[in-house]
């Protein structure tokens, strides 16, 4: 009889010590949970650190977002419409009835096909055309993906301005393009 006690005592014993340490996985998992929660709602949220549109969210320096173009020194040679491997730039032109070279009347980048490799900004021997920090150009049609930096507004297209949706829409209506060369430029001050 005292091996059949001894038995159920042992059995009790591992019972007891099984409890325990269910028990005690279970606060230890509460305690992590309890702490890592204490840790998430202490910290400021992602739309309290970056307040966006108004302070945009930082990139990095070698970030690849939606080109920017100088309309001013382009030449029209085609280098980076040559050197796209999805052919997604379309440039306009003709022969310049100022000067040399090429009239550009249009600069179109369709972005339903860009993969923003950067191809584009190598070939380029005046750097017209180079990559910006610019990543939200949303809109609601396809159409809005099909940007012509030659119709854009003169700052958006000189590239002294962000390239917004908006100043897309805006170019969608417009058939010259907003500068030729030959034309004074609108940005240099007048001497007085």
């Amino acid at each position: 009889m005292g091996s059949w006690i001894w038995n159920a005592l042992r059995g009790f014993a591992e019972w007891l010590r099984n409890i325990w340490v269910a028990v005690y996985t279970v606060v230890t998992g509460l305690w992590v949970t309890l702490i890592t929660a204490q840790k998430t709602y202490s910290r400021k949220t992602f739309t309290e650190v970056y307040e966006y549109p108004e302070v945009p969210v930082p990139v990095k320096p070698r970030y690849r977002g939606f080109h920017r173009f100088d309309l001013t020194t382009c030449i029209g040679c085609e280098k980076c419409a040559v050197a796209c491997p999805v052919d997604c730039i379309y440039i306009d032109k003709q022969k310049s009835p100022v000067g040399k070279g090429f009239r550009v009347d249009g600069f179109t980048i369709d972005y339903t096909k860009c993969m923003f490799c950067a191809l584009c900004v190598e070939p380029c021997p005046v750097d017209c055309i180079f990559m910006g920090s610019n990543y939200d150009l949303s809109c609601y049609s396809r159409d809005g993906c099909i940007v012509d930096y030659a119709k854009l507004p003169l700052p958006v297209a000189w590239g002294q301005a962000t390239l917004n949706p908006t100043a897309v829409a805006e170019s969608k209506v417009l058939y010259q393009p907003v500068w030729v060369k030959g034309e004074p430029s609108p940005f240099e001050t007048s001497p007085q």
